[in-house]
């Protein structure tokens, strides 16, 4: 007799046996949905996020590492990619090339096999996302008397590519509906926060630089994805952290505004100040079914950020704000941060990695892989300083 228990009465049995809150019901099932899951049955499907930190200090040593399967920190990545097993998977912070080469390789050489005695996870799908980080500007961005700094780039990188973007999926990529706004202008977007110098109230930026400078600091990118008869957007970004500037806060001013960016996108396509890399205004067409993921490093409670993006996109009535928690978090502080997605010591920890889906999609779970560190698996956390964060979400009709 060929008996399987669904996932739900697994995650019944748990909690009936142990008396676990909800907490520790995320906690258990997000180390341990192999056995519960494994194939995406169609209608019902798990998305992450995962800023997997793999950049290097020149073109290329990214590529090199992990060419032959054997770098010990993409190994600890893939063995978190496979434990939680998500559908569609956006990393951030891994280097982009034209030919995705290095996107390629932690996929075939990493996720595609077997690690720590965990399955491998095809993903036969996959997208680079162009990214503006490295990419030279010619402009003296930030007024030190050269244009050729790592700070002149259109997004901060010492090199073309460094801190990029990829989505690895099961479902196919409708590659032809990709919108990306790279070369969107800030200044392009109503009301936009542009950076003062507090003791003279003059313009961080000159007028030359404030017309050109892109909004996106790698890309804001809308990744079409096509789920049996469904298509779902991953709405993909990584605002610039909103520090290593001085009193202008130009870094807090553009992380707010590429966050804002997806609430003027989210308002439909009578959003016509928005005009992609094609030429095509508008924002997203309404009742689509999407999802906004991202390191988005903004904390609602905390931090150094202008948090009114955030906490209004957190508001927004056409998503959910999905809250996943860990044990791990709080467990490393002793107190109460069980929403905390990234580790920067013991007293920086915070909620920067979001999956937001739209009210379209039912929400059935979601987590935060944080295991407790009595846990095997808590040995893994030193390959990122972030946290994988997923949902899970049916397609009703």
């Amino acid at each position: 007799m060929n008996f399987r228990l669904t996932r739900f009465q697994v995650i019944a049995a748990i909690l009936l046996i142990s008396g676990c809150s909800p907490l520790r019901h995320q906690e258990l099932f997000a180390q341990n949905p192999t056995q519960i899951k494994d194939e995406a049955d169609g209608q019902v499907i798990r998305i992450a996020t995962f800023n997997a930190s793999l950049y290097g200090k020149q073109t290329g040593q990214v590529l090199t590492r992990l060419r032959g399967g054997k770098n010990r920190q993409a190994i600890d990545l893939a063995s978190i990619v496979q434990s939680v097993r998500p559908d569609i998977l956006l990393v951030n912070e891994i280097d982009y090339d034209t030919k995705g080469m290095t996107v390629n390789a932690f996929g075939d050489e990493y996720l595609e096999i077997d690690q720590n005695e965990l399955l491998s996870i095809k993903y036969p799908y996959r997208y680079p996302i162009p990214s503006n980080t490295g990419k030279p500007s010619m402009l003296d961005l930030d007024g030190n008397g050269k244009s050729t700094d790592a700070n002149d780039a259109w997004g901060y990188g010492v090199y073309p590519g460094q801190y990029a973007m990829a989505v690895y999926s099961r479902f196919p990529i409708v590659e032809s509906e990709i919108r990306t706004f790279q070369n969107y202008r800030w200044s392009q977007l109503p009301n936009a926060l542009r950076p003062t110098l507090p003791a003279t109230g003059k313009s961080y930026y000159t007028d030359e630089v404030w017309e050109q400078l892109r909004l996106s600091s790698k890309n804001h990118t809308d990744v079409p994805i096509q789920v049996g008869t469904r298509i779902v957007h991953l709405l993909a970004s990584h605002p610039t952290p909103p520090v290593f500037d001085g009193p202008d806060d130009h870094n807090g001013c553009r992380n707010h505004d590429e966050i804002r960016f997806w609430n003027d996108y989210l308002a439909g396509p009578s959003a016509i100040h928005l005009v992609d890399d094609d030429g095509n205004s508008g924002g997203l067409p309404d009742k689509a079914l999407f999802v906004i993921a991202g390191d988005l490093n903004s904390d609602p409670e905390s931090g150094d950020s202008r948090r009114s993006a955030i906490q209004a996109l957190l508001k927004n009535n056409k998503l959910h704000d999905s809250k996943p928690v860990s044990v791990g978090a709080s467990e490393s502080t002793g107190k109460d941060n069980s929403l905390a997605t990234a580790f920067f010591g013991k007293s920086r920890q915070m909620r920067i990695d979001y999956v937001l889906p739209s009210r379209g999609l039912a929400l059935q779970d979601t987590g935060v892989f944080w295991p407790s560190r009595h846990d095997r698996k808590s040995k893994w956390l030193d390959a990122t300083d972030h946290r994988m964060v997923w949902i899970e979400v049916e397609l009703r009709p």
